[in-house]
């Protein structure tokens, strides 16, 4: 990690959707993928035409607009009823359960196709013919109020919020095909794609050394803030990708059952780190987890990360902004706190004690100037700038400890 004052952890910045200026029509007029490359191949090739499938060129990247509308230049057009096939080497699994429904933005995002079947396991997926390789993957939704993106089985981007909301991850292609689709598993919600862009990084499907975050965060967008989304103005991110895989609201019985974790141990390798903060919504009443239940749960998932020969990293929660007595704030007996501390030291694994180090800022800054990072009206949860603090703070310890 970098040395400096404002260590910077990794995502590359998501791609654009580089709309153009000259719309064609959709059904007939929509191109085929197949009939591009062929074209492609006749204008680079020297004047070979590719006349077998043996002498299909793949390109480095793709564009694909979703709906029924027109499709923007530089993509290709799929509507809900495009089935997949070898020949077009795109299309969806089961189109029955598709459908292609409007939308509020503008270009590719003018139009979008619904999910009407849905989760993590669903073979309601987008399908995509690619080489083996390591592909950046950017994903731009309809109108949605919460959606997560899942793609070969698991989750990969969790909780976008926002008509248009748009995120960007690597991942790597071992099988010959991509399957994507949008989900989050609330029926009722509507889940859907306007368009999907997907770039050739590198032909080894290795994925860059990677932080993984996994905790109770809130949604993307949100003026709210958890240190996982900030971490990234703090790490090099020549030295480290991050994945947030962290939720609003999440226990760790949640993360480990309901497919978060599933997610990163089917990536997480050696010289990855996983960073694990739960305890503030394990705590809650309504959650039934005890203590001793907590601890389990937390070691559970700490072996198994550890077996993938990845680095875990316990990190403990902050306090309220209002726990000070005489000037001096501490929280150290809140969250399950002290089981994590003890399952750090059990285990022989990494702690940031977050909780600590938060309360020795907040000591240094005052009451005043605490409460200004966390929400208006809410001693609980950060604001963006806390979020900053809290995340500096991680970063920081991270660099003290050697990871």
């Amino acid at each position: 990690m970098s040395s400096s004052n404002k260590m910077t952890v990794p995502l590359a910045a998501p791609t654009s959707n580089n709309p153009g200026s000259s719309p064609t029509h959709a059904g007939s007029a929509r191109k085929s993928l197949a009939a591009g490359l062929a074209a492609a191949a006749l204008l680079g090739g020297a004047g070979m035409v590719a006349t077998t499938p043996a002498a299909y060129a793949e390109p480095s990247n793709y564009r694909f607009d979703f709906g029924s509308g027109p499709v923007e230049h530089g993509y290709t057009g799929v509507s809900a009823a495009d089935a997949y096939s070898p020949e077009a080497r795109y299309g969806f699994n089961t189109p029955e359960h598709m459908a292609n429904v409007s939308a509020k933005g503008t270009g590719a995002g003018s139009d979008a196709v619904r999910f009407l079947q849905f989760g993590t396991k669903s073979a309601n997926t987008f399908n995509v013919d690619l080489q083996e390789g390591l592909y950046r993957v950017t994903v731009t939704l309809g109108d949605t109020s919460r959606a997560s993106i899942a793609a070969e089985g698991v989750f990969q981007e969790m909780n976008l919020t926002g008509n248009g909301a748009t995120a960007s991850f690597e991942i790597p292609v071992t099988d010959g095909q991509l399957n994507l689709l949008v989900t989050e598993g609330k029926v009722g919600t509507a889940f859907t794609l306007s368009s999907l862009e997907i770039d050739k990084v590198s032909r080894h499907p290795e994925m860059d050394p990677t932080i993984w975050v996994g905790g109770d965060y809130p949604l993307h967008n949100s003026i709210q803030g958890g240190w996982g989304q900030m971490l990234p103005q703090y790490v090099d991110p020549a030295a480290f990708d991050i994945r947030n895989m962290a939720t609003g609201g999440q226990i760790a019985r949640g993360f480990r059952n309901d497919g978060q974790l599933a997610a990163i141990l089917q990536y997480i390798k050696p010289g990855d780190l996983f960073l694990l903060e739960m305890g503030i919504n394990d705590t809650a009443a309504k959650n039934a987890t005890t203590e001793a239940e907590f601890k389990e749960i937390m070691r559970d998932m700490v072996r198994q990360v550890a077996a993938t020969g990845a680095t875990p990293v316990l990190v403990t929660p902050q306090g309220r902004a209002t726990d000070f007595v005489d000037g001096v704030h501490t929280s150290i007996n809140r969250w399950y706190r002290n089981s994590t501390v003890a399952l750090a030291e059990e285990e022989g694994v990494h702690l940031v004690d977050l909780n600590v180090l938060a309360s020795a800022y907040f000591t240094k800054i005052g009451p005043e100037a605490t409460l200004a990072l966390f929400m208006t009206g809410d001693t609980l949860h950060p604001n963006r700038a806390g979020a900053s603090e809290l995340a500096r703070l991680v970063a920081e310890d991270l660099y003290r400890q050697g990871l």
